[in-house]
């Protein structure tokens, strides 16, 4: 069965207005340039990732919704690393590799601490997980603004669509972060 082209377009729509909005949220935090660094490598985790991430999600949104959403950003923080650090030895890494002591629970705390080697008390580190939490709190936002249920068929590809886009910005911060920059080739 095919989706229909004008709910495509809506969350097509959705996932740029989102996109943009959280760049510019990151960007005013200084963790971002004016564009977002994507990477296919990067992408392509995620690809694996996210019916596993989207489980854990949809079990603690309705408790901590902000959670939810923002450790996708830390996720993607953490995937980005390991491109960077062995992208051989971190390219196929199970998605529960990411957890940290106590599971999904504390995933935000094993990748500034364990895998970025931040002290979670640094104001680097602090930066990086309020600007998350921002940018989660403007998810909820648009959502609200659009008039989503997100107990809905459309509500849940919404928050799918959020949960990538927050990955994607996760993953950018990093490459910020370790230097990596557009540029134009040719």
């Amino acid at each position: 069965m095919q989706a229909n082209p004008q709910d495509t377009r809506d969350l097509d729509r959705f996932e740029q207005l989102l996109e943009d909005g959280l760049v510019k949220v990151c960007s005013g935090a200084g963790l971002l340039p004016a564009e977002l660094v994507r990477n296919p490598d990067i992408d392509g985790v995620w690809d694996r990732y996210i019916k596993d991430y989207i489980a854990d999600a949809v079990v603690n949104f309705n408790d901590y919704p902000e959670a939810a959403l923002a450790w996708a950003g830390f996720l993607g923080l953490g995937v980005a690393w390991g491109w960077d650090a062995d992208w051989h030895r971190f390219k196929d890494a199970p998605y529960r590799s990411w957890y940290g002591s106590r599971g999904w629970d504390d995933m935000d705390e094993h990748i500034l601490r364990d895998v970025l080697g931040l002290p979670l008390d640094s104001p680097e580190a602090k930066k990086i997980s309020d600007t998350l939490q921002s940018c989660a709190l403007a998810v909820l936002g648009l959502l609200q603004h659009e008039g989503v249920e997100t107990q809905t068929a459309r509500g849940f590809y919404l928050l799918a669509r959020a949960y990538t886009v927050l990955y994607r910005v996760g993953a950018a911060i990093e490459l910020h972060r370790l230097g990596y920059k557009k540029v134009l080739v040719g």
